[in-house]
């Protein structure tokens, strides 16, 4: 599950403890997060930073919720179609679970193998997107080291082409 950290941090959810994860505007996202379960495992990814990645751990604790943003006027999440009588969009809620000892970050993702099939790397816009356990157990496995950006390999000189006096290649 996506979130912004000036909006639900790791660090806020673990002060919080519990928070219902509100504000999904995505048919595809809404319908992976009514696929949730109560105790299912949920990865934290911290999107909009440089990198990006994944920050914490959650649990959900709650599903079927009424998203209550879409009623609010106030809210970049309003829905003008919603009423209380026929809401549109739900929610589940998560429970704080730990915080990650190290940050592992989208690069380290792209370049793990056993990763590749990961959702997150084919719609990587998606706020709320399967995991396999496999995929869970990797991320927390990665997390247990840093992680080195490879150093970048000197860019190779480049060839010259040999023009003739005709102007065509040889």
């Amino acid at each position: 599950m996506k979130t912004e950290p000036e909006e639900l941090s790791i660090d806020e959810l673990a002060r919080r403890g519990r928070e219902p994860w509100t504000g999904v505007r995505s048919v595809f996202a809404r319908f992976y997060m009514r696929q949730m379960q109560l105790g299912d495992d949920v990865l934290v990814y911290h999107s909009s930073v440089d990198p990006p990645g994944v920050a914490g751990l959650a649990r959900v604790s709650q599903v079927g919720l009424v998203d209550d943003t879409q009623f609010d006027a106030t809210s970049k999440y309003f829905d003008a179609k919603a009423t209380r009588e026929r809401p549109i969009w739900d929610c589940v809620e998560v429970e704080y679970v730990a915080t990650l000892p190290n940050f592992v970050p989208l690069p380290r993702i792209r370049a793990e193998r056993a990763l590749r099939a990961m959702v997150l790397l084919r719609i990587g816009r998606l706020s709320v997107q399967p995991v396999t356990p496999k995929q869970l157990a990797k991320i927390v496995e990665l997390a247990q080291t840093p992680w080195q950006p490879p150093a970048k390999k000197p860019a190779a000189a480049k060839k010259r082409r040999r023009v003739s006096r005709g102007g065509r290649s040889r």
